[in-house]
């Protein structure tokens, strides 16, 4: 039986994106030896979207209010790429890891697998 999904980041930088994920988005983690953390994530979902280009895959975090948590984590020193976009079915925006990788940032406007 499948009981949850583990996602794994790569990065240039690990122990500062590790540090980022702990510290300014106060992600509950265990150690799982010799210091390597692994985070609790919030709720998710996934979708399947068509790609006429190679197969990829993406993280993006999801917020209830995305101005108010641009806001939040600016005041944190967290850096964005990109200003919000309403997108129709969200809000989106980018945010840089201190490794140099994005994480998308969205509040969904569509109906949500987990609420």
């Amino acid at each position: 039986m499948i009981t949850g999904a583990h996602t794994i980041l790569y990065s240039s930088d690990a122990d500062a994106d590790r540090a980022f994920l702990r510290d300014v988005l106060g992600f509950p983690h265990v150690d799982a030896g010799g210091g390597w953390l692994i985070f609790a994530a919030p709720p998710s979902e996934i979708a399947v979207h068509p790609t006429e280009g190679a197969p990829r895959h993406e993280l993006t975090l999801m917020c209830d209010d995305v101005d108010r948590t641009v806001t939040e984590l600016t005041a944190k020193g967290v850096e964005f790429t990109s200003p919000v976009q309403d997108q129709g079915w969200g809000r989106l925006t980018s945010l840089r890891l201190p490794g140099g990788g994005e994480l998308g940032l969205y509040e969904p406007l569509h109906p949500t697998a987990h609420s």
